[in-house]
């Protein structure tokens, strides 16, 4: 048994308790095939509306709310509290960073498919804004928590000269079909999504781009990556605190196996 306990959605006890990677609530017998955690914070101006999206009830078990008061706090405290079977809920992009560091030290090499209609790449240097949001990607790539055979870049569509330099320079992966090659040799994968990533008419994110890809199409591409790896967490960011964004966030759940 875990020593992580979360809050039942359904009851609002406080008895979820982990049981070999799933919760199941003790005051009302509900199980879950994951624990959520929340990381009200967006790392960069003006993102107060991405950090406010990380409330959205979600119908998962609460695991942690994760608010400190530095990226490098963040990620030490993700790193820390994760559940064995995470659905992170930001903020900005950067709310995947230590959910994807606490996996591989757990699991060893891990595939990363990041859905964003940015790169994510920059770094301080590159950055035309300066946002942290910007960065997460290369921050785990030049750390080598992931290695970039083992990452998947989808959806990006609004890249920088720099970062468009830096994918030419590793190989970085693009698109779905960089997918089956992010998985081998892997023993599972995170998802990272950022809102910006679906189409506009099915997603309000904090900073859409036209031509998205629709939820259909994106719930085909985690069922057929799920049918290869096992699914180690997920992580939804780049939102708004909207109710129409709770049945996508359903959808993509449920494509993951990770709604009971």
């Amino acid at each position: 048994m875990s020593r992580l306990r979360a809050k039942c959605p359904d009851c609002l006890a406080y008895t979820a308790v982990a049981l070999d990677g799933d919760y199941e609530c003790h005051a009302c017998g509900r199980t879950f095939a994951a624990g959520l955690v929340r990381v009200p914070r967006a790392w960069g101006d003006g993102g107060e509306a991405m950090a406010d999206a990380a409330w959205l009830p979600l119908d998962f078990p609460e695991a942690g709310v994760i608010a400190e008061a530095s990226l490098e706090e963040q990620n030490f405290a993700l790193a820390l509290d994760l559940p064995e079977r995470p659905v992170v809920l930001g903020g900005c992009c950067c709310s995947h960073i230590g959910p994807v560091e606490a996996l591989t030290a757990r699991h060893g090499r891990i595939a990363v498919l990041w859905f964003d209609a940015h790169g994510d790449l920059n770094t301080p240097e590159t950055s035309p804004s300066g946002n942290k949001w910007g960065m997460p990607l290369r921050m785990l790539l030049d750390s080598g928590a992931v290695g970039p055979t083992d990452v998947a870049l989808i959806g990006a569509r609004n890249l920088d000269p720099p970062e468009k330099d830096f994918i030419a320079t590793i190989g970085l992966g693009l698109g779905a079909q960089a997918v089956e090659g992010a998985l081998e040799d892997t023993s599972g994968m995170y998802v990272a999504l950022d809102f910006d990533a679906l189409a506009e008419d099915e997603a309000a994110s904090w900073m859409p781009e036209p031509g998205g890809l629709a939820v259909e199409e994106v719930e085909a591409l985690l069922r057929s990556a799920r049918e290869r790896k096992p699914v180690l967490g997920a992580g939804f960011s780049g939102l708004l605190r909207r109710d129409a964004n709770l049945q996508p966030v359903s959808r993509l759940t449920a494509a993951l196996g990770l709604s009971v």
